[in-house]
């Protein structure tokens, strides 16, 4: 029999050049590779069309995000109502094949009573009202922190009304747990995110600087890495790099204080794998809590010693990959040692069996196609 899937994506997820993105393009590649006929429905609000999607899918379809006034609802939270769209419900409801929604932006079916007998699942990128509060806390914004605020209340209430509803997929055990213990779902399982062809090739001995990397025009990410020159690296004398989409003014002159620093703006995909083969301490504080970091994985795949805070790899199982400091103090003392220590084939190992089992997408195509059919 063959297997057709709907998938929902919150955005076009083509290029695959953020966390999001990443998990959606490769479990699409990853499905289709094991037989199954995909039909996409991607949310476009800046990405464009991409043929390479076509690759892997039957049909690839877009639809506009309601951004800005249009998207506001006093019900529902902005990031699920900005992609209520009653031409994709027509077209899913043309036949009767199963519905993949990515993350809780997607699953607006849910409260459609023309789905109540259709099979849904839904793949959690995060426990989003946690995820929004996180955001509250990191942004300086007077305004983007009563929106995140108001986004946090009401995902929470919307997140424990579609959790009867579907079949989900956390990401982490913590993401599963607490949809468990505080949202009520009974239907939840584990998959791994998906990730590119990596093999664990980290290069053994010595680097040459500190790296952060992530989108920089994000608020939580612009925090980490001011955080880092100001309590980190304006006490220790080290070459520190800091790498990813466009970087503020803010930063830059945070940046251009501390002599031993320097911002790489917008840098390619292999420019920023080709940093962290060469970096000799990928160091990666977060300020949220939910979901997996692919920058985490990244480097833990491809580069030497990595040091991180509790956000960063809480519920994670990377713990024993990492390095942990909780104090700015704690960070000082661990790049301080870190920095005149080769890392080693011991520690490739560690990785090896932590990460080839643990991140492996053939397996995580076969949990969901055995899980829907």
């Amino acid at each position: 029999m063959e297997k057709h899937l709907h998938i929902i994506s919150f955005n076009v997820p083509f290029p695959a050049d953020y966390g999001g993105a990443v998990d959606v393009f490769y479990k699409i590649k990853a499905l289709a590779e094991n037989g199954v006929n995909i039909h996409l429905h991607c949310f476009d609000y800046g990405r464009g069309e991409q043929p390479k999607l076509e690759q892997y899918c039957q049909e690839v379809h877009y639809y506009e995000r309601f951004t800005g006034h249009k998207g506001i609802s006093n019900t529902l939270p902005y990031i699920v109502a900005s992609r209520k769209n009653e031409a994709l419900l027509h077209k899913l409801l043309k036949d009767d094949h199963p519905v993949l929604m990515e993350g809780v932006h997607c699953t607006c079916p849910l409260l459609d009573k023309r789905f109540d007998d259709r099979k849904c699942f839904v793949r959690l990128h995060n426990v989003e009202h946690t995820y929004y509060y996180d955001l509250r806390c990191s942004t300086s914004s007077p305004l983007k922190k009563l929106y995140f605020w108001m986004e946090s209340r009401l995902l929470r209430s919307y997140e424990r009304k579609i959790a009867p509803r579907a079949a989900f997929m956390g990401i982490t055990a913590d993401d599963v747990a607490i949809y468990q213990t505080e949202l009520g779902c009974k239907n939840i399982s584990l998959l791994p995110v998906f990730i590119p062809d990596w093999q664990v090739q980290c290069p053994e001995g010595m680097g040459s600087y500190c790296l952060y990397h992530g989108d920089l025009s994000v608020d939580a990410n612009e925090k980490a890495a001011l955080w880092l020159i100001d309590k980190i690296f304006s006490q220790l004398h080290v070459p520190f790099v800091i790498a990813g989409k466009n970087p503020s003014e803010k930063l830059y002159a945070a940046a251009h204080e501390n002599g031993h620093t320097c911002i790489v703006a917008n840098p390619s995909e292999k420019e920023i794998q080709d940093m962290i083969a060469k970096a000799h301490i990928n160091v990666l504080p977060s300020y949220t809590t939910t979901g997996i970091k692919i920058k985490l994985l990244n480097a833990l795949f491809n580069g030497r010693h990595c040091v991180v805070n509790d956000a960063t790899v809480m519920g994670s199982g990377l713990e024993s990959a990492c390095h942990t400091g909780t104090t700015p103090h704690a960070f000082r003392d661990i790049i301080a040692q870190l920095y005149h220590q080769p890392f080693t084939g011991d520690e490739i190992e560690l990785r090896k069996k932590l990460l080839n089992d643990a991140f492996d997408n053939q397996k995580g195509a076969e949990m969901i196609i055995s899980k829907i059919w």
